[in-house]
């Protein structure tokens, strides 16, 4: 089951129904009878709802003085599909979860949309059996280091999107443009793919919960880019127009409907002179 040491922490006995019930992905219980077998799907959507409370208290705490938007775009950094799977991989808990054998085979136990399921899972699993404390324990464990990585200079202050702007528009560029790229997951826990553009190229991408979210995250991915250029100095050039200017031909080329000047002209057919008499 889990490793020894998330297992102190989670609280629950090892092979009870709950934890049981929130490693098993719907793939496994696909294959046994529905009638005896739960999935985690809604422990998941409680442990969404229990994991965004807690970490919302934490960054209320660590945080006096930020607003509620700069305390929303702190929350989407820290909990979100690539950040909870990260989590999972560094406290091993891929082996611990169940999937059928289809899924297992095509890769999808290490997949970071399952491991961040797994994870919101195991959440309100251990809220349900020890209340708010007890999540506020899990809780505090998942978001924990990316958390202590968070400089209130960094991110409190201005939103990305602004300071991305000035930047750009500083060296002469055009105004940033935000496009979803896809939008991702079930309804109850949608995410979108945002990309922010100048002039015709992508500079960053980002998700979020919401557009507005993953537009920050795009526009702090842009930023972040900046500040770290490729070490070759080069920049990535903007993707191939569809409706780009033909190319001119050479100075001195032949026109088209002509012969090349150094071809001669074909020769003319022999008169014909009929039988001599």
């Amino acid at each position: 089951m889990l490793p020894e040491a998330l297992l102190q922490h989670v609280g629950l006995p090892e092979g009870s129904a709950l934890l049981e019930e929130a490693l098993t992905h719907p793939s496994f219980a696909n294959e046994q009878r529905p009638d005896k077998r739960f999935d985690n799907q809604r422990l998941e959507f409680l442990g969404d709802a229990v994991l965004g409370l807690v970490t919302s208290e934490l960054l209320m705490q660590r945080f006096p003085l930020a607003n509620e938007g700069e305390l929303s775009l702190m929350r989407s950094r820290l909990v979100n599909t690539e950040a909870l799977a990260a989590w999972a991989r560094s406290v091993d808990l891929a082996p611990s979860l169940r999937l059928g054998r289809g899924a297992d085979a095509a890769g999808e136990r290490d997949r970071d949309n399952v491991l961040a399921d797994a994870v919101e899972a195991l959440v309100g699993a251990v809220y349900v059996a020890r209340g708010i404390e007890g999540a506020r324990e899990i809780g505090g464990l998942v978001v924990g280091d990316p958390l202590g990585q968070l400089s209130e200079s960094r991110v409190v202050g201005r939103d990305a999107k602004s300071e991305l702007q000035e930047q750009v528009q500083a060296v002469g560029c055009s105004s940033p443009r935000y496009r979803v790229l896809a939008t991702e997951g079930p309804d109850h826990r949608r995410a979108f793919h945002v990309a922010v553009e100048v002039d015709g190229a992508i500079i960053g991408e980002g998700r979020g919960r919401s557009k507005k979210l993953a537009e920050q995250a795009a526009a702090r991915a842009a930023i972040d880019a900046r500040a770290n250029p490729p070490a070759d100095g080069t920049a990535s050039a903007p993707p191939p127009s569809n409706d780009a200017a033909p190319l001119e031909p050479p100075p001195d080329a032949p026109p088209p409907d002509e012969p090349p000047p150094d071809e001669p002209p074909p020769l003319e057919p022999l008169p014909d002179l009929g039988a001599p008499e």
